[in-house]
């Protein structure tokens, strides 16, 4: 008994060491010990836990990475909302801000605020709970009411405590710490000169790279991405902490990653000042940051201030301009889409924008470039629309010298058919089918997260199974199985890589309908169009059988859509292709969980105005779940519309039509009906 509690000691001293290496290495960016050091203990801690696992904890270093794939990422009610914050671009509107909140708190107006100033990191935002100190739960914003559990993918963020720091502070048993999750730009750049050598698609830009990361559902695939947090709100339930500023120093106290660059600001030109030094110094930042959080300190004032809609009263984001420079353009290339359509794109002389090297800039369409009279060998100005998407600006006119007009074309760059150009539209288009740059990004857009998520089936390795010819259409991805022998042999390659493929190609038909008709890739066809479609339309032959009209009865879809999916759905060739998805063992047909029967039998609902008991989606789940159809329009086919408090011109229209009216009553008894309650 007794040498069973010295192995004890040792273990958690060896776990006490550790942890405090990672808090000095990974929060304070202070490492004592060498790589080499820091990798023996962590060995003598696994060969322990590994001799006595009935001693392994959840809160030890070594039980970063779980073993166990996510299979879905369940919702999380956040106890708090997690709102959003209003932004503002300018220092008139900062004054503003300054003197509503004088207002409401009934100041004088030349009584000077203490505002917390902290820089707008640009990452994914969280929530992580802890209970007694030890980390239970971590949820993404979601919409800021709901959002997802991402504890197992969080846990490999070793700037994340696994055991709160002890303190002489009184916060009581459970705490709620938020922060934003990101990576910084060297950490990007390396991956991404890794996944370069892989033959990988590379990621856009370091906000997008972290928000799929967290929904990456593989925590091994998680903790070898550079991911890293700072955090900014504590929420603790015994509200001992009378200010933001002290909360900072209380998340410092208890082992988190604070940002450093925040300060107490007396009065709002202290404000101003500091937003003006961080538009001049976010250049030299190791992270992104798109502006900064400004908020009052007193959390006796943020409770009086409150919040309004969406948003908190007592805090507002300076949002920065997008940063700009000038380079040379050096040419135009048409590219071509997935459905044929021939976007331009500037091909720029390389220069360092916001922490990248940029030398591509998207020219929208020929209308665009006619507009700011862009032509090839001017100097330009570009920048990054939302700090993510490099777009010319508009030309330096006065450097124009030697410099010659785009041409629009009249062939395809890659299949050399002739464009077609519809009247009204500023879009050209390539309509041959077979074009092999359609072909790819139909196959990108199909294997895409988001749609059927094939691991391993990015644009390089497309390019090179297209190229092959294993692949003419997203159908044949089904078939790859039988190549196996062939792919092994290609370059970049080799088994285990094929073997990783070959089996996420086959999960993928465990995805539902709405992930495969998006992925078809029909025109106008977005995830929530798709997810529209099919809560109306229960199998890809209902949808292929009823008239555009039909379709446009859906909410929020209109003539534009449904002629798409029309016109995609009366193609012979894209039927074939269906009708092989559906030999693979796709669905396409949704799997409604009912609540009771099929009462409603298909009867189609209208809503008009709004519904005290309920919202307009919940209304639209209780419908759906008795069998039922949500509708936007209304029609003589229409079996009811249901009317609100301020209903609208739809409510006029049934009654001429003479279809069937119900008030809020008559609608909740008749689904009480379907469910088997009477009222």
């Amino acid at each position: 008994m007794l040498m069973h509690s010295k192995i004890e000691q040792k273990i958690e001293k060896l776990r006490e060491q550790i942890r405090q290496h990672d808090h000095n290495y990974y929060v304070l960016n202070d490492p004592s010990i060498s790589d080499y050091e820091y990798d023996k203990l962590y060995r003598q801690l696994l060969k322990l836990e590994e001799e006595h696992p009935e001693m392994i904890t959840p809160d030890s270093p070594t039980q970063r990475i779980g073993s166990d794939l996510t299979t879905e990422f369940n919702p999380v009610q956040h106890a708090v909302p997690m709102l959003s914050l209003s932004n503002t671009y300018s220092r008139e509107e900062l004054y503003a801000f300054d003197k509503r909140v004088k207002d409401i708190l009934e100041k004088e107006p030349d009584e000077k605020i203490n505002y917390v100033t902290e820089l707008k990191i640009d990452g994914v935002s969280v929530s992580l709970i802890y209970t007694d100190g030890y980390f239970e739960l971590a949820a993404t914003r979601g919409d800021g009411t709901v959002g997802e559990e991402i504890t197992a993918n969080a846990k490999t963020i070793k700037s994340i405590p696994l055991k709160l720091r002890k303190t002489k502070l009184n916060l009581g048993s459970r705490l709620e710490v938020r922060g934003e999750i990101f990576m910084s730009v060297k950490g990007f750049t390396k991956m991404n000169e890794e996944r370069a050598r892989q033959g990988l698609k590379l990621f856009a830009n370091p906000r997008n790279s972290t928000a799929g990361t967290l929904k990456l559902q593989d925590p091994k695939i998680v903790s070898s991405r550079p991911l890293d947090i700072f955090t900014y709100y504590l929420i603790e339930s015994e509200n001992q902490i009378k200010l933001h500023s002290e909360k900072l120093n209380a998340l410092k106290q208890l082992g988190f990653n604070v940002n450093p660059n925040y300060a107490v600001c007396h009065g709002m030109d202290e404000v101003v000042d500091f937003c003006d030094m961080w538009v001049e110094k976010r250049s030299k930042l190791p992270y992104e940051i798109d502006g900064v959080v400004i908020k009052v300190d007193s959390i006796e004032d943020q409770n009086k201030l409150g919040s309004i809609a969406r948003s908190p009263r007592w805090a507002v984001a300076f949002k920065f301009k997008a940063q700009q420079v000038t380079t040379k353009l050096n040419n135009v290339v048409w590219q071509v889409g997935r459905t044929g359509t021939l976007t331009p794109v500037a091909e720029l002389e390389p220069v360092l924008l916001a922490g990248s090297t940029v030398s591509r800039a998207t020219l929208h369409n020929m209308d665009e470039i006619n507009r700011k009279d862009l032509r090839i060998g001017d100097t330009v100005i570009i920048e990054k629309g939302g700090d993510v998407i490099p777009k010319v600006v508009e030309v330096i006119l006065p450097e124009r010298k030697k410099s010659r007009k785009i041409s629009m074309p009249l062939k395809c760059p890659v299949c050399n058919t002739p464009l077609f150009r519809p009247e009204g539209e500023v879009a050209i288009y390539c309509e041959n089918s077979e074009c092999p740059a359609q072909v790819k990004g139909r196959i990108i857009h199909f294997a895409a997260r988001g749609a059927m998520d094939i691991e391993g089936l990015g644009e390089s390795i497309v390019d090179v199974l297209v190229d092959k010819g294993f692949l003419e259409s997203y159908a044949d991805i089904y078939t790859l199985y039988k190549h196996k022998d062939k792919l092994v042999e290609l370059e970049r390659f080799g088994a285990k890589k094929v073997s990783n493929l070959l089996s996420s190609i086959e999960k993928s038909k465990e995805k539902p309908f709405s992930r495969v008709l998006f992925a078809l890739g029909i025109r106008f066809v977005g995830t929530g169009v798709a997810g529209k479609l099919v809560d109306y339309f229960n199998s890809i032959e209902e949808l292929e059988n009823v008239t555009g009209e039909e379709i446009e009865n859906v909410h929020e879809i209109g003539p534009r859509i449904s002629a798409s999916i029309k016109k995609f759905l009366s193609d012979q060739h894209n039927l074939h292709i269906i009708q092989r998805l559906k030999e693979y063992g796709l669905k396409f047909k949704e799997e409604r969980k009912k609540s009771g029967n099929n009462f409603l039998n298909n009867q189609s609902f209208v809503l008009t105005g709004t519904l005290e008991s309920m919202t307009r989606e919940e209304a639209k789940e209780k419908i759906l779940n008795l069998g039922g159809k949500f509708v936007s329009s209304v029609s003589k086919k229409t079996d009811y519309v249901v009317v609100g408090e301020n209903p609208g011109s739809k409510a006029d229209k049934a009654e001429k039509l003479g279809v069937t009216i119900l008030n809020e009553k008559e609608f909740i008894n008749l689904l009480e009906s379907g469910n088997g309650r009477t009222s």
